[in-house]
């Protein structure tokens, strides 16, 4: 499954009111966004449930997965979901599996001893179970006996499979095994060659990214809405997307000396927020999304922030 570069997407957010999920995709589709991504964050709402239900109540958009843990599920029964998926709705899904969270994973009781190992042998089993291919596996977590769909079961499109990775050894592995990559926010242009490099892609292969967004005529409002939605960034399971920018030592150092995570966030630099998000006026986020496609990245994802998702979402539509 191809895809022209140049896609603009938009993720649902976890923590939408169920009442609204349909809503929200159905006005994505209306105002031509290309991608809606759906996530699965531990304790929020399952992957492959919401985008059977988005998929089931939009016409056209594609929608992505992004991204089952790949710890949690057996890969013969996912790539059977994945395939249900795609077969109702051809052309329309993509599949990201990656390593997961480590601290959810763990709390969750799976977390491998081999994170890479597993990601390795789950996304060759899903991507040839997915083709109709017979899987058999003696891994060291993938084992599979001759297992395959029953040919009802075979998408004619078979969806492309991401790994949702970020450390140099994954981005590697990403680029041997998968048919695209989804970087997790925040992704600047330096973070993106820097992943490039790693990821040294051996076929085609699809980027694409994250990024919180706001989008309105008063550019400060913009900046102090993504605020919030970068409280995480001085954890250490974001260093390799901070690095490339060149101020990692000086956001780790602020973040200790802030007494929490919404301290760290409104203390920050703008010019830092800048980097870190896209947020401003609709000109000036496109012409950020154009600097992270001139950079490599095929799908431009942006995650609505504010207390009114809807309402974010219709603002992030000027950009289109």
């Amino acid at each position: 499954m191809t895809v022209e570069p140049g896609a603009i997407g938009v993720l649902l957010p976890c923590d939408l009111p169920a009442a609204d999920i349909v809503a929200f995709a159905q006005e994505a589709d209306a105002y031509g966004f290309d991608e809606l991504w759906v996530a699965e964050d531990l304790g929020h709402r399952g992957g492959l449930a919401q985008a059977a239900t988005v998929l089931a109540c939009t016409p056209r958009i594609r929608v992505g997965v992004g991204l089952l843990p790949a710890g949690a599920r057996n890969v013969a029964f996912t790539a059977m979901e994945a395939a249900t998926l795609a077969q109702l709705h051809p052309g329309r899904v993509d599949i990201a599996v990656g390593h997961g969270m480590p601290d959810w994973m763990r709390d969750a009781g799976a977390w491998p001893r081999s994170p890479l190992t597993l990601l390795r042998e789950y996304i060759h089993a899903l991507r040839t179970l997915l083709s109709g291919g017979r899987a058999d596996a003696d891994g060291r977590y993938v084992r599979l006996d001759g297992v395959r769909l029953h040919p009802s079961a075979v998408p004619e499109q078979v969806p492309d499979v991401f790994a949702g990775v970020r450390s140099p050894k994954s981005l590697a592995l990403s680029g041997e095994t998968a048919d695209g990559t989804l970087l997790a926010e925040p992704v600047a242009p330096p973070y993106v060659r820097e992943a490039l490099r790693s990821i040294a892609p051996r076929r085609p292969h699809r980027l694409t990214a994250y990024n919180v967004a706001a989008v309105g005529d008063d550019p400060r409002a913009a900046v102090a809405a993504v605020r919030p939605a970068l409280q995480a960034l001085g954890d250490a399971d974001w260093k390799p997307h901070i690095v490339p920018l060149g101020f990692h030592e000086e956001l780790a150092a602020l973040r200790r000396s802030c007494a929490d995570g919404r301290a760290f966030a409104q203390a920050m630099p703008g010019e830092w927020v800048n980097q870190l998000a896209l947020a401003g006026t609709a000109v000036h986020v496109r012409a950020r999304i154009e600097e992270l496609f001139a950079a490599g990245v095929t799908s431009a994802v942006l995650i609505p922030a504010g207390p009114d998702r809807r309402a974010s979402l219709a603002a992030l539509a000027g950009v289109l």
